[in-house]
């Protein structure tokens, strides 16, 4: 993210002096306006200011050359580069980046004096963030944090959003481990504090929830009004025991169940909300909500009595509750017609969100034309001519081509947005009725529209696919799997993942395209078919091809692809081809070994013969690497076997290195070898099914992820009398009468057939429904007797509760081999928040 702030500039000179830092080379008196601290990212131009960030495995001083080239002049930086190459760039050496960032981002925030709303908890921190925006931006002009921004990096970055402009801020701040909330709050110093509620994240790095709720309190050390629940015991034993003798601090609190300040005396649910009512401090109040969910209610409280806090009027709060919408947390990314990619984003409409959606699109597309369909943006609190200078800021920065603009003031401000070639129109239903379909072509397009433009019917539209069945891969929770493996890895070993049949079931080129932009340093996949595709739609990591065919070796050479030799066939093969093809230098190739799996490899008898042939063939061939596979990695009954594996395969290398002149990696490890013999991780490391959350080892899974979720809708209920029977060939008659909802999902879409007659049961509704009778080709039958469910309602095969370990073990196989056989006919939704 690019955080910008137009009203107060800093030099160089001031930024210095404010992080503690040297102004090493350059203009100190150059003022910055942004801040960036991703590389991967578009850059903002002269007045913008690169913050390196070092991790434990990504450094971002090793791209201050790269970001130079690209015209970023303006660096922060704790490892100083070779300064030849960027002979006018200016840079600030420090210590620490991210400590110069929240040193910087503290200092911004003191020179505001407009309130400050910090909120914390383990969850509901952005709902009700979000919701506090959309019932307060009548009264206030607001900053707050860009979507779930809360961490030691996304705080300073929010922070630094602040302008004069503005006259209420609302942050969130999360942390994992303790110490952190120390760091935040002295960045937010919040006047006011939400506390949400106490959970189960992050909780492996605490000691006690106590301790984690402790931490989350160090937030509010210098509010003045701090909100919860009382209800949450945890919470309100620290808070009285922190803060209960503090003059200085206003405790205010809600329950349901005790003396509080709001107190909820009655809950009344009607078909599509929830009314409440409730005695504040004494007097009689109400609202309606509609939400009917324990965890919405909740959110709405704290909302409320902050709203009664402010002195807001008890009509307009019943106003602005009764118009509360639902939070988009995640954008989503999927396949349209005619070669586009869809990037939904609606429901986030406004200039911050609109910036961070953009460089999602850059860095998940795969055409060169890049649309943006935008709708008025609502609430902002800006001059329609100040805000849609700030869209075209933005839509410029991000290389938009092409603007299609829905709302009427967006289309009066047409003269400001000249430059992308607009098209406007006043509301959805126009821009429906007069699109030609034909008309969107191999673009990526930004979907960034207000709840009431209805922008689902433009996504309906121009999806590729319209089957109600999806998988739906959560990109979030793939990057905390690798972060997992990466956590597991020393510095220099390298990363190479699998990508192979449609990468598990998930999509090839979508997770190829996210690897390359987190920077794995290869990709593999099984035939030259699926290396050929990724190439072709812009993939530029080395590829690893796994089972190269005889017949595809011109084609690999063509695409720049690497092959597996595991024979002396391969390699003759393999060798005439380059000959043939002459490509002008030595080409990469992998060796693979076979060390006890007894499938592809040379034997470890085999290994002088290899090394002669491989110096015949010097001229020719570049060994990238020389690896084997073990075959029983996760289980510790098969150590030994194990343990003999990684020996043979050093053994084997060992004889080879004599053979081979340039330096090549050594690579083992799959994901469970990674987890269970960290040992020998060499030069590098295969990870596949553990990146999108699936082990067959026990303990990875308590640190891993499941990234799939296999959803669908109901299409039908009916209910089906005594005596009837359901589906193909029935087993027998019902016993008595059964509300039956039909699915659109069966064994052609990859929900197995032997998971019929209720060996299998999805979730809906909160519950469980067995499948009655035979899973058919297209569809299935569901039983929810008892259950509050209507046509539409969403309903999950497998994910966070129908569990994919369950369900293959009601198959007798393995997760693997489930996410796997979910058809192609089945959309990948890519979500991320």
């Amino acid at each position: 993210m690019n955080s910008k702030t137009r009203d107060t500039v800093y030099t160089l000179n001031q930024i210095a002096d404010i992080i503690g830092g040297s102004l090493t080379q350059g203009d100190g008196n150059t003022s910055i306006e942004s801040i960036s601290t991703d590389s991967r990212k578009p850059q903002a131009g002269g007045r913008s200011l690169f913050i390196a960030i070092k991790g434990q495995r990504h450094d971002g001083n090793q791209y201050a050359q790269e970001l130079y080239n690209r015209d970023q002049k303006n660096f922060i930086l704790s490892t100083l580069p070779d300064l030849t190459g960027m002979p006018d760039a200016n840079i600030i050496v420090v210590k620490e980046s991210l400590v110069a960032l929240q040193e910087l981002a503290s200092f911004h925030r003191k020179q505001f004096r407009y309130p400050v709303i910090g909120i914390t908890g383990s969850n509901a921190k952005t709902i009700i963030k979000e919701w506090l925006y959309q019932l307060l931006h009548k009264h206030y002009h607001i900053v707050r944090s860009p979507r779930s921004y809360n961490s030691q990096l996304g705080v300073p970055l929010s922070v630094w959003l602040m302008n004069q402009n503005h006259n209420l801020a609302i942050f969130e701040a999360g942390i994992s481990l303790p110490g952190e909330m120390k760091k935040l709050e002295k960045i937010i110093s919040p006047d006011i504090g939400i506390f949400t509620n106490i959970g189960a994240p992050h909780q492996e790095n605490f000691e006690s929830i106590a301790q984690k709720v402790a931490e989350k309190m160090l937030l509010f050390e210098n509010s003045k009004l701090l909100i919860y629940c009382k209800d949450h015991k945890e919470i309100d034993l620290a808070v009285t025991q922190k803060f209960g003798e503090r003059p200085d601090k206003l405790i205010c609190n809600w329950s349901q169940k005790a003396s509080a300040d709001l107190v909820i005396t009655s809950q009344t649910f009607t078909t599509d909300g929830t009314k409440l009512n409730a005695t504040y401090k004494g007097e009689a109040k109400e609202i309606w909500v509609p939400f009917v969910h324990a965890a919405s209610l909740e959110n709405a409280c704290h909302c409320w009595l902050l709203l009664l806090e402010l002195g807001i009027d008890d009509k307009e709060i019943a106003n602005g509750m009764s118009a509360l919408s639902p939070i988009a947390m995640r954008m989503e990314l999927v396949e349209g017609i005619n070669g586009c990619l869809i990037l939904n984003d609606t429901y986030n409409s406004d200039v911050d969100s609109l910036a961070i959606a953009l460089e999602h699109l850059v860095q998940h597309g795969k055409n060169n034309r890049r649309t943006a369909i935008i709708s008025d943006i609502m609430q902002s609190g800006e001059e329609p001519e100040i805000l849609y200078r700030k869209v075209a800021a933005t839509l410029t920065a991000n290389g938009i081509s092409r603007l299609i603009g829905i709302g009427p003031e967006i289309s009066d401000s047409a003269d400001l947005l000249k430059s992308f070639n607009p098209q406007f129109y006043r509301d959805t239903e126009s821009f429906l009725s007069q699109l030609i379909d034909s008309e969107i072509s191999k673009e990526d397009i930004l979907l960034k529209g207000s709840r009431s433009f209805a922008f689902e019917r433009i996504s309906e539209r121009f999806a590729e696919k319209t089957h109600e069945t999806a998988l739906e891969i959560d990109l979030n929770r793939i990057t905390d799997n690798l972060n997992f493996l990466k956590s597991r890895l020393r510095p220099n070993t390298k990363i190479m993942a699998m990508v192979k049949a449609f990468a598990y079931g998930s999509g090839s080129y979508e997770i190829a395209r996210f690897l390359q932009h987190h920077r794995v340093d290869y990709l593999a996949v099984a035939y030259a078919d699926e290396g050929i595709e990724l190439r072709r739609t812009g993939i530029s990591l080395p590829i690893l091809v796994l089972n190269p065919e005889l017949s595809a070796y011109r084609a690999m050479i063509d695409h720049d692809l690497e092959p597996q030799i595991f024979s002396f066939r391969t390699l003759r093969y393999f060798a005439k081809a380059l000959k043939e093809t002459n490509p002008g230098m030595k080409y990469p190739v992998h060796i693979k070994v076979n060390t006890g799996m007894n499938r592809l490899g040379f034997d470890i008898q085999e290994m002088e013969k290899l090394g002669r042939e491989l110096v015949t063939c010097n001229g020719l061939l570049e060994v990238k690497s020389i690896f084997s596979h073990l075959s029983a990695s996760d289980e510790v009954a098969f150590d030994q076997l194990t343990n003999k594996q990684i020996a043979r395969f050093s053994e084997a290398v060992e004889i080879l290195t004599s053979a081979i002149p340039n330096k090549f990696f050594r690579h083992i490890l799959n994901s469970n070898g990674l987890t269970r013999h960290p040992d020998a991780q060499m030069d590098m490391v295969r990870i596949g099914l553990a990146l999108y959350g699936l082990s067959s080892h026990a303990e990875s899974r308590s640190y891993l992820k499941p990234a799939g979720k296999l959803v669908t809708t109901i299409s039908q209920i009916r209910v089906v009398p005594a005596g009837e029977a359901i589906g193909y060939s029935p087993r027998q008659k019902l016993q008595f009468e059964k509300t039956i909802a039909v699915l659109p999902v069966g064994y052609a879409d990859g929900l197995p057939r032997k998971l019929g007659n209720g060996r299998w049961s999805v979730f809906v509704k909160g519950a469980f429904a067995p499948i009655e009778g035979n899973v058919c080709m297209d569809m299935c039958m569901i039983d929810i007797t008892g259950l509050n469910c209507n046509e539409g309602d969403r309903v999950e095969i497998f994910g966070d509760n129908a569990d994919i370990y369950s369900m293959a073990k009601a198959l007798e196989s393995i997760p693997y081999e489930i996410l796997t056989n979910v058809s192609h006919r089945v959309k990948r939704l890519y979500l991320q928040e």
